[in-house]
């Protein structure tokens, strides 16, 4: 990686932080200029916009935390092992490996009526998503362990929505309680399709 590139990553690494943290909006350049410690000209050599510092600041959460998960979940032999991770990955959300809580929550709600660009990013995270743990579950049903009668599609939904919606509860109300209620609560759910 040449110098300029790794400058222009630095910028969005920490620009991200951020932006996660405190919302675009909520964001000033100067607070980012002082987190990269740049100057205006050279973050403005790399980004036309601070709308194109979010963008790729979005892109490259969104690819840190589905790499992160994607790389727990394949170290799973089983597919109730991988739901599981699933249903574990953020057991603490108030203390999580990302700064500021889950990029595809924050961008999304951030984002809803606002960024078409980065609301796109969050889409396509949101159904490539479901059409894992749609696949995984339907593996599950394929190799025998879990019940015919689980419903891939509903299960994927539920589970996504129940992390998501666990997180925002456990930062709003500042405590690891409401996602510790809904592991337990998803787990119970596989167990009751489990056929091994």
């Amino acid at each position: 990686m040449k110098k300029s590139e790794r400058t222009r990553q630095f910028i969005i690494e920490q620009a991200a932080d951020l932006f996660n943290e405190k919302g675009i909006a909520g964001t000033s350049i100067d607070e980012i200029l002082q987190a990269a410690k740049v100057a205006k000209g050279c973050l403005y050599g790399h980004f036309q916009s601070k709308d194109e510092l979010a963008s790729a600041s979005a892109e490259y959460l969104l690819d840190k935390v589905t790499t992160h998960r994607n790389r727990l979940m394949q170290e799973q032999q089983t597919s109730i092992g991988k739901l599981t991770v699933f249903a574990e990955i953020n057991a603490n959300p108030l203390n999580g490996f990302i700064h500021g809580g889950c990029p595809i929550l924050n961008f999304a709600v951030d984002t809803d009526d606002t960024n078409p660009a980065i609301k796109e990013k969050v889409r396509s995270v949101v159904n490539q998503t479901l059409k894992m743990l749609t696949g995984i579950v339907k593996e599950g049903v394929k190799a025998g362990e879990l019940s015919p009668s689980i419903n891939a599609d509903e299960m994927a939904v539920k589970m996504f929505s129940t992390v998501e919606g666990a997180i925002m509860m456990s930062r709003v109300t500042g405590s690891p309680l409401p996602m510790k209620t809904a592991v337990k609560a998803m787990k119970k759910e596989l167990a009751s399709y489990s056929l091994v």
